[in-house]
């Protein structure tokens, strides 16, 4: 039934070689990053001269390198490019043997060359968007860790230390979205995340737990090669529980309310964690244990029904946003379920999911770097109903930013053309829901896309007396000139002679999906439907912004601006819940536990008093009880005699 490329176990096809040569020096990826990380953050002021251009020097760097091993891997045999180096044995207690451990292969150096890339035009955008910025050498200095934390994370050869670039992840994210510490919102929006994120990585450490009792290894060659002896039910946990980790990271339901409120720090760190970082996390993670999704039917089912719930739930969250960040952060919501969807599939879906991932990187960072500049324009007014007409004005960041518009779009030849249509291929070959949820989700994206767009760039002029938009410096421009370069190209590139499938292939392996409806039929279907959200955007704010007055919207409306309710639903299940369930155990505590421990107190006491009055002080008294004590002796003697 399925044109299998990967022939043999796509498990087994690349065969890991001890890294040598310029392989050993993979850790140099991580390092670069990490000493500007150290240098900025320990430094102290008197780096603040040379700080910033700095830390924007050491992720090119470690992108030239990205590049460099890219191309030496190419050149290896497609048996040979699974490199591994380890640097030294990290935990060997009994049979729990862990090393400190990096893996090149196929889809890590995917990642990395994405990482490094997209995160050094986000570090050269910086230095115009924050040049005013008094704390900015303690900002490059985050955005340092981060690209060093994530680069851990997708470079580890075990769970364990894909663990710790997760947690780091999650540390830089904390300090650079509560980076305006002065903002009471700033600081509740990075607790939120932090605290959201640590529901996600309980699940993430339950199942490296699961993981080393059913198959006493936590490494990706040891999990590949023994996942075939776990049982059905320790599969499915341990792919359940991955999910939950992923759900966190990537800000899938039910783990998705951080995000939004993500926003509230600078602009470059939200590019940075919605194309380059934070939330790709999950779906690498997804596709990185694929040998436990491929035996698990049902843990597929759970990362399906994840993602088709997510990336309707972030569509409509999009339509009502007026924050131009908070509708974008709403759209990376809803790209990524179509990933994580597309990671569900299985061998059918991966490559997919990780070519959707490549391209969003481009024209996501691309337009989140567009919004800035409309940002730095407009004195940091971030409510679209405050713009209008900025096109003529502002026609660079205009341009580059309708680029990255067409290609979330998915219209030919821009870059989500190739990535999201195979998206919805696939999904229809699994499942007629999954698919028409993906063609749905293609119409809402396209109204709410062209929603912001219109109010931004085209209908009437809002803008504020004080505010004086101007194009923004070469530093700002240029990084959006090349994402949109990369949005036009790199989904042709990418599908062309099945370049991507070929390369990850032996790593996730490849089928070819057969959808139940024909394959031009569903491209038309999906560019009609884009179409009809299209027209509808244009119809209502062509010309003008509708009513923003509290009673002038529909209560479907108002559950999309309050995020579909998702906090509210936070707060009474788990909070309202957890306090319900605090206060139940103390009353347990109270007169259970308390009253056990206080029981026993009062038992010594009494018999303490007890003993304490045969003390008398009175030699007479303690003679008399030697005397009754050496009677009561010797009538026991007699009485065993007898």
């Amino acid at each position: 039934m399925f044109n299998l490329i990967a022939l043999e176990s796509i498990h087994s096809v690349v065969s890991s070689e001890v890294a040598t040569g310029v392989f050993a020096k993979m850790w140099l990826l991580i390092a670069l990053p990490l000493m500007g990380a150290i240098v900025l953050l320990l430094g102290g002021n008197r780096t603040n001269s040379f700080g910033p251009l700095l830390a924007v020097g050491l992720p090119i760097a470690s992108f030239s390198f990205a590049v460099y091993l890219w191309i030496e891997l190419l050149a290896l045999s497609t048996q040979s490019r699974s490199q591994n180096l380890v640097l030294f044995e990290w935990i060997n207690i009994g049979s729990f043997q862990v090393p400190f451990g990096l893996q090149l292969d196929p889809l890590s150096i995917s990642f990395v060359l994405l990482i490094t890339g997209v995160g050094s035009l986000i570090h050269i955008y910086s230095l115009g968007y924050m040049d005013h910025d008094l704390g900015k050498r303690r900002f490059f200095g985050y955005l340092n860790l981060f690209v060093a934390a994530m680069l851990l994370l997708v470079l580890a050869d075990n769970y364990l230390l894909l663990y710790v670039g997760w947690e780091g992840v999650g540390l830089a994210s904390y300090l650079l979205i509560g980076y305006y510490q002065h903002k009471p919102s700033a600081a509740a929006a990075a607790k939120k995340a932090f605290v959201v994120n640590r529901v996600g990585d309980v699940g993430l450490s339950l199942a490296i737990m699961l993981m080393f009792l059913a198959f006493h290894t936590v490494t990706f060659a040891g999990i590949s090669d023994k996942a075939e002896q776990g049982s059905a039910t320790a599969l499915f946990l341990i792919g359940l529980f991955l999910l939950i980790g992923a759900a966190g990271k990537s800000a899938q339901v039910p783990l998705q309310s951080w995000l939004l409120d993500a926003m509230e720090g600078p602009t470059p760190v939200s590019a940075l964690i919605h194309a380059a970082t934070m939330v790709t996390a999950g779906v690498y993670l997804i596709v990185r244990s694929n040998s436990i999704y491929d035996l698990s039917i049902a843990a597929q089912n759970a990362v399906i029904v994840v993602g088709v719930v997510t990336l309707l739930a972030g569509a409509v969250i999009g339509i009502a946003k007026d924050d131009i960040k908070k509708a974008l952060a709403a759209s990376t919501m809803s790209q990524i379920g179509y990933m994580v969807l597309a990671a569900g599939l299985g061998p059918i879906g991966y490559v997919y999911a990780i070519m959707h991932l490549l391209t969003h990187g481009f024209f996501k960072a691309g337009m989140f770097l567009g919004a800035g500049s409309v940002m730095h324009a407009m004195n940091d007014e971030v409510d679209m109903r405050k713009y209008g007409a900025l096109r003529k004005v502002m026609l660079l960041t205009f341009s580059t930013f309708f680029v990255g518009y067409l290609a979330i779009l998915g219209i030919p030849p821009f870059a989500g053309f190739y990535s999201k249509d195979l998206i919805i291929e696939a999904a229809f070959d699994r499942s007629l829901i999954a698919g028409f949820a993906t063609l749905l989700g293609a119409g809402v994206t396209a109204f709410y896309m062209s929603r912001l767009v219109l109010m931004t760039f085209f209908s009437n002029k809002r803008w504020e007396d004080d505010a004086h938009p101007h194009e923004s410096p070469l530093t700002m421009t240029v990084p959006m000139v090349i994402l949109a370069i990369g949005s036009v190209g790199s989904g042709f590139l990418l599908t062309f002679n099945d370049s991507l499938k070929k390369w990850l292939a032996p790593v996730t392996g490849y089928q070819t999906p057969e959808p139940p409806i024909a394959v031009p039929i569903l491209i038309a279907m999906t560019l009609i439907t884009v179409a009809a959200g299209v027209a509808i955007a244009v119809m209502l704010y062509w010309r003008q912004v509708a009513s923003t007055a509290p009673n002038d919207v529909s209560i479907f409306t108002k559950a999309a601006r309050k995020d579909l309710y998702g906090d509210a639903i936070n707060e009474a299940v788990f909070m309202r819940g957890g306090q319900k369930v605090v206060s139940a155990t103390k009353v347990f505590d109270n007169s259970v536990v308390e009253g056990f421990v206080q029981f026993i107190s009062r038992l010594t006491l009494g018999i303490s008093n007890l003993v304490r009055s045969s003390q008398t002080g009175y030699t007479r008294n303690y003679a008399l009880a030697m005397l009754l004590g050496v009677a009561l002796m010797l009538l026991l003697a007699a009485i065993v005699r007898l």
